[in-house]
């Protein structure tokens, strides 16, 4: 990793933050570290010290950084406070159709339109905007509680950042009270969302001439009885709950997303994968689907293994993201309630890096600007209101830290 370039000019407000952050292409399968190291050297250049975690081959990092409390110079308050937290990856823009350059940058009337606007370099923006203030402010000493920044990579394919950051956090000790992750809410709050668990199912089969079907074990087949059983399952799930009416779909799902297998019409397939997600309530988890759809592949098992003792299924997990709960965040909602002046809680069936935040023990909510519902598309934008409103937030947040 290269040194950050300290003579740099940074940008002067969200809007030019935002314009920069989208110019840095940060897809997932990029690196991130060419937003970092910029975002560093800011910090850097504010007197600030962030603290870098890497993925395995050093080509992404997670950013955390702290703007101390309290009126002694030379120990500040660096625990307790507010974290802002941002995830600096984006989604592909493959085969998308788009008016503009997506890594560009364009406001045609009342919106701002390039990749990661609204998902979610807008509010990474706003908080970066925020931190000349903060520092303003420390140096002032009239903060009472410090102000933590934290911007991880890889949440887009699985939450992979935040986990390190927030165990180099535990290692050093340091523990904030609450969590605002501002994923796009319309600036409205978001108290709690369903946890995402992805499963790749691997069905061994025996291959054989179409014509002599008893000598073979069908792996399409056998994949389709479970398949059939997973949505028999979903069914359950929907009519018998247990159910949150607060969320949009107040049930836990099950949902099917990828197949593949076969060679060709004369052949008995030895091989099929599939993959199923499982979106589940805060009050749920895999225990509560995992044991019947492992009941149901042992049968299964048994069933191909009388014509062929070396086929059968497998299952295994590739994504697990937890649910964020609202169990513990009744203090930090009354806050957020008071900054935003909307009473409203809302609950949402995507995840977010919100529910590792809660299950480190720290309270959260997710409030940020823009729509979710622009989010991963052509021609992603955040209205600039939105952008408006969000620095309005950051500035009445940074307020109550000063314990006024």
């Amino acid at each position: 990793m290269t040194s950050p370039n300290h003579s740099l000019t940074y940008p002067r407000d969200s809007i030019a933050w935002l314009k920069c952050l989208i110019g840095l292409d940060t897809v997932s399968r990029h690196s991130n570290l060419a937003l970092i190291q910029q975002i560093q050297a800011y910090c850097e250049s504010l007197g600030l010290a962030p603290v870098l975690t890497f993925n395995e081959d050093n080509s992404k990092a997670n950013l955390f950084v702290t703007v101390g409390a309290g009126n002694d110079a030379q120990q500040p308050i660096i625990n307790g406070g507010i974290v802002l937290s941002g995830h600096t990856d984006v989604v592909p823009v493959d085969g998308q159709d788009w008016e503009s350059d997506p890594f560009e940058a364009v406001i045609r009337g009342d919106k701002l339109y390039g990749r990661g606007a609204c998902d979610m370099k807008g509010f990474i923006a706003c908080a970066l905007n925020l931190l000349p203030k903060a520092v303003a402010l420390s140096k002032q000493g009239v903060l009472a509680k410090p102000l933590h920044l934290a911007l991880s990579f890889d949440e887009e394919v699985g939450c992979l950042g935040a986990p390190l950051m927030l165990e180099e956090l535990k290692e050093r000790g340091i523990s904030p009270d609450y969590c605002i992750v501002g994923e796009p809410s319309s600036m409205k709050m978001v108290i709690a969302h369903k946890g995402i668990s992805v499963f790749r199912c691997s069905v061994h089969g025996k291959s054989a001439h179409s014509s002599l079907t008893p000598q073979g074990v069908n792996a399409i087949s056998y994949a389709a009885r479970l398949i059939g059983f997973i949505d028999d399952l979903a069914e359950q799930l929907a009519k018998n709950g247990p159910t949150d009416g607060a969320f949009d779909v107040p049930f836990s799902t099950l949902s099917v997303g990828t197949i593949e297998g076969g060679t060709a019409t004369n052949i008995v397939p030895n091989l099929c994968q599939f993959t199923f997600d499982y979106r589940n309530l805060p009050m749920m988890g895999t225990h509560d689907i995992l044991p019947a759809i492992e009941q149901k592949i042992s049968e299964l098992n048994q069933q191909m293994q009388q014509v062929d003792s070396q086929s059968g299924i497998q299952l295994e997990q590739l994504e697990s993201v937890p649910a964020m709960t609202d169990s513990d965040s009744a203090a930090l909602q009354q806050l957020i309630v008071g900054l935003v002046g909307a009473a409203a809680r809302h609950k949402v069936a995507y995840a977010t890096e919100g529910g590792q935040f809660t299950n480190a023990g720290i309270p959260t909510v997710i409030c940020g600007p823009g729509s979710i519902e622009q989010a991963h598309k052509a021609n992603e934008f955040v209205a600039l209101d939105q952008i408006a409103k969000c620095d309005m937030f950051l500035d009445k947040l940074l307020l109550s830290l000063q314990g006024k």
